[in-house]
């Protein structure tokens, strides 16, 4: 589920999963469809 989050006055969306935060709901929506917290392939 994402979450919503606000961060230096905006209202950014939130992976549950791993963290990452989007600007666009539907982009964080897509991502945590797909979201592997074993292995995320970027550096958090």
């Amino acid at each position: 589920m994402v979450t919503t989050t606000q961060k230096d006055g905006e209202t950014w969306f939130q992976c549950e999963e791993c963290g990452m935060l989007f600007d666009v709901r539907a982009d964080a929506q897509a991502h945590e469809d797909n979201c592997d917290t074993d292995s995320p392939s970027y550096l958090q």
